[in-house]
């Protein structure tokens, strides 16, 4: 993995075979928690992590957990921003860096980065177009973040 080649620690945590869904994700955050907790993790940037984080989970993070969507929110929240964008006419999409609360792309959001629709644009050629702003963004973000905690950190996500 990218993160191992860099030095970085990661871990994979696969869902639990438990047949309440409930349980499950209490259990698989769980595992997530005592994991950050152990190395003393002050801050999550999510990227790619296509689940709903509990309340709980949210809560003891609050402030210090953020994720990257793909579209300009509150805008096109939800798994399918792109498909959405392009059948609602936009002429303008991007990503947004927000903070994490318990909605689902409804966190405080801290940066956005415009992308142009363009005339004949499918999904994938937006897709495309939004991962390069967002490979440009969620660094500087995350950056900016590290350089200076007390502007953002701690805040509510609302």
């Amino acid at each position: 993995m990218i993160v191992q080649m860099a030095g970085v620690e990661s871990l994979c945590v696969p869902l639990p075979d438990i047949e309440s869904k409930r349980e499950q994700r209490l259990y698989h955050e769980k595992l997530i928690q005592t994991f950050l907790e152990r190395r003393d993790v002050e801050f999550i940037a999510l990227a790619g992590y296509m689940r709903i984080l509990t309340p709980g989970f949210v809560a003891k993070w609050n402030g210090r957990l953020v994720n990257i969507h793909p579209s300009l929110l509150p805008k096109y929240p939800g798994a399918h921003a792109h498909r959405d964008a392009l059948a609602d006419g936009a002429m303008i999409s991007g990503c947004t860096v927000h903070f994490v609360d318990e909605g689902v792309d409804t966190g405080r959001i801290i940066d956005q980065a415009e992308v142009p629709v363009l005339s004949g644009d499918r999904i994938e050629d937006l897709q495309e177009r939004v991962k390069i702003a967002e490979h440009k963004l969620y660094p500087r973000v995350i950056d900016g973040l590290a350089m200076n905690p007390s502007s953002f950190l701690g805040r509510s996500g609302n």
